[in-house]
């Protein structure tokens, strides 16, 4: 199976590549290098692809899903089997007064992946990364894939929630295979620097005070980055029509123990800085993946105590410095 994934350079998906080229799988990867956080990053993330045993089978391209002319071209030259399509602008705050930025890059950007995959006829499915944040401030605990999901807190799952709308038209009016996932709380090696956990790390370690929402009464569903990229592996194998699942742990740690785990990890105590809660912040996540595990066969693998102990391993070993995306 030949697979475009896009994003291929980010944290998700440069975990992805990996993934797919163990399976076997032709992969061509696809990122623009957006200066969001540190570029050198994602390059090391492909250096990392290409020291794979079967890197013989991965190809590159420098490509921005604006471009919907060389989108076209790419899908009419390649002929893929499956997309995962995982290129975005990510951040709930940051997203907070750039509604217009994430707007062309999220929407238009996925709708310029779906006319391209919609051109090439593609056979297998088009697997869109869209997020738990869809859910707002749901009072439904677990998140259930069945809920409305017309409240977003923030132009950032606003374009998320787009996406899986446009989705459901060319599923509709083209027979396009579309699957959304609701990613969980992702962590683990390779975590982009504005993300929470790397965060933690960040200023357990440099001794700086960690700014902790509500006291950290905060429930995320955190969910490690094999776990993840296992769940899309299945949903690129699964054609599901039009489907939306839910891809987290479904095991939610409040965040005073999660900074108390990392705390044990690093022999470090943290410098609790108090903050409100942002308006555009969710007080708790936690999934639902009767779904998932019913129609794809997802199964999480991995406890919070492995997680930390790999994400803590990878942070120490590559000691890879970024500036942090201010809130």
């Amino acid at each position: 199976m030949k697979v475009l994934v896009t994003g291929a350079a980010g944290f998700i998906g440069s975990n992805l590549c990996e993934r797919l080229l163990a399976q076997g799988e032709r992969v061509v990867g696809i990122d623009n290098f957006d200066p969001y956080y540190a570029p050198e990053i994602k390059r090391f993330n492909l250096q990392r692809i290409g020291q794979a045993p079967e890197a013989q089978h991965f190809k590159f391209q420098q490509l921005d899903i604006r471009d919907a002319d060389k989108l076209t071209e790419l899908f009419a030259s390649e002929r893929f089997d499956a997309v995962a399509h995982l290129a975005a602008l990510a951040g709930v705050r940051y997203s907070e007064e750039r509604a217009h930025l994430y707007t062309e890059v999220n929407v238009v950007g996925t709708l310029n992946m779906l006319e391209a995959a919609r051109a090439q006829q593609l056979p297998g499915p088009f697997v869109f990364a869209s997020t738990s944040s869809v859910y707002g401030a749901s009072t439904q605990i677990p998140f259930n894939e069945t809920e409305a999901c017309d409240r977003p807190l923030a132009p950032y799952p606003a374009t998320k929630r787009a996406g899986e709308l446009f989705g459901h038209t060319y599923h509709h009016l083209h027979r396009l295979n579309f699957t959304a996932l609701r990613f969980f709380t992702v962590y683990g090696p390779g975590n982009r620097p504005d993300m929470m956990a790397h965060l933690l790390l960040d200023h357990l370690l440099q001794g700086k005070p960690i700014r902790l929402y509500n006291r950290g009464e905060m429930w995320r569903d955190w969910t490690y980055v094999d776990d993840i990229t296992a769940g899309i592996a299945k949903a690129l194998a699964t054609p599901l029509g039009y489907a939306v699942l839910n891809i987290g742990r479904g095991q939610p740690v409040l965040l005073r123990d999660f900074v108390a785990r990392l705390e044990q990890l690093t022999g470090r105590i943290a410098q609790p800085e108090q903050a409100p809660m942002p308006g555009s912040d969710m007080r708790q996540t936690f999934a639902s993946i009767d779904r998932a595990q019913q129609m794809i066969g997802y199964e999480p693998l991995t406890s919070i105590e492995e997680g930390t102990a790999a994400l803590h391993q990878w942070y120490m070993a590559q000691r890879l410095r970024a500036p942090s995306i201010k809130d």
